[in-house]
């Protein structure tokens, strides 16, 4: 099944979606842990830990005791965004098959972007890094005063400013809050198992399409025969 072919735009997830980016993220926040006095966790762990904002992420790696305490959480959100900025490269790279998927977009008449829980200004750094070459035409994190995903505002900004209604805009995500945000926003949803989080979740919070390579995308959008 293909999606629309009035779809004039996609909309990706980056971490874990774009970029396997776990384990900078991991060994940043279990720096900022063991600087703290607090345990650290498996690189693996961080699959469930990541995903929906710094806040949250520091809320759910600090023990039981200290999660609630929001003075903490700020000063290990500022720590851990000094420590990220030094190390986001150290480890993360495309997934396999990234660059053709772009390569192959790009080409295309759609209009791309990026919208990322990750604060803003690391978002626009690491895709111009990773993605040069890509014709992006919204690359967006978080920010202040915008709620991030799941809520819809964000991915519903750049839909007005492509001056498209969100069914027209695919949305690509790994996790229960990309899809939330795609059923949010009006945006049909593509799940990809390669990521953070796996089949049964996507399907379970509402994505239309769910793909285990990038080479299925674009059969999707109607770019290659299916």
């Amino acid at each position: 099944m293909t999606a629309s072919p009035s779809t004039s735009a996609v909309l990706f997830d980056l971490d874990g979606t774009l970029l396997d980016s776990l384990k900078d993220i991991a060994n940043a926040m279990n720096l900022v842990l063991e600087q703290h006095g607090f345990p650290t966790h498996p690189v693996e762990d961080y699959n469930h830990h990541v995903g929906d904002g710094m806040d949250t992420l520091a809320r759910r790696v600090l023990p039981p005791g200290e999660a609630g305490n929001t003075e903490l959480r700020a000063r290990i959100v500022r720590h851990m965004k000094r420590t990220y900025s030094d190390t986001w490269y150290h480890w993360s790279a495309p997934y396999p098959g990234i660059h053709d998927l772009l390569q192959t977009l790009g080409a295309s008449p759609l209009k791309l972007g990026v919208l990322s829980n990750k604060p803003d200004e690391f978002t626009t750094v690491i895709v111009e890094h990773f993605f040069p070459l890509t014709p992006w035409a919204a690359i967006r994190g978080a920010r202040p005063g915008i709620p991030i995903k799941p809520a819809p505002d964000a991915a519903l900004d750049i839909a007005r400013e492509w001056n498209l209604p969100p069914e027209q805009i695919v949305f690509v995500g790994d996790t229960s809050t990309d899809v939330l945000t795609a059923v949010n926003a009006g945006m049909p949803c593509i799940g990809v198992t390669w990521g953070f989080r796996d089949r049964e979740e996507l399907l379970a919070h509402g994505a239309k399409w769910i793909v285990d390579y990038p080479a299925e995308i674009p059969a999707i959008l109607g770019l290659q025969p299916e």
